[in-house]
């Protein structure tokens, strides 16, 4: 059972499933956007990058899962942009769970490098015209950025997990 799961980084479809995850959230929050007409912050927007690395990494793995050069690359970025997210996830609850969450105003901008500024090249998917202490969208009593951390740790959580059990399944042989 081990060895089938450590053999899993090297095939196609669990790359295919990441990224097909990673899709149906982005999915979801352009229909929350577009649809529903609830506007994302600039903690919504990092959250979302966020998504869209762990994205670019499952194409990465998924374009040469047996190299192990490349997949080493996914597997480190996947890891890095889910810990990443669930922090800036983590200081968005704090942010909404604050005493005077209506006052707590955000950057006005996202602040990506100047040399890509994403927020004015795409502004349907970049821009932040929200406010971070609002609290817009619940599900089961959880906000947005509550439901962020539970999908960033299991993404961090899975990206150990499989990393693990390929290392101890090699250890083995």
């Amino acid at each position: 059972m081990l060895k089938h799961l450590a053999k899993l980084p090297t095939q196609r479809l669990p790359w295919l499933l990441l990224l097909l995850s990673v899709l149906a959230l982005l999915s979801f929050a352009l229909y929350v956007q577009h649809g529903l007409g609830i506007e994302p912050c600039v903690k919504c927007i990092y959250q979302r990058t966020a998504i869209i690395a762990i994205g670019l990494a499952a194409f990465v793995g998924l374009l040469r899962p047996q190299q192990l050069l490349l997949r080493s690359l996914a597997w480190l970025a996947w890891l890095v942009a889910a810990v990443w997210g669930y922090v800036v996830a983590a200081e968005h609850v704090q942010l909404q769970q604050a005493e005077n969450s209506f006052f707590i105003v955000c950057e006005a901008f996202p602040n990506f490098p100047s040399w890509l500024p994403l927020h004015e090249l795409l502004p349907n998917l970049f821009g932040a015209p929200g406010l971070c202490g609002e609290i817009d969208w619940q599900f089961a009593g959880l906000s947005m950025p509550m439901w962020m951390q539970i999908i960033f740790a299991g993404y961090a959580i899975v990206a150990v997990a499989v990393m693990l059990i390929r290392l101890l399944v090699q250890r083995a042989l």
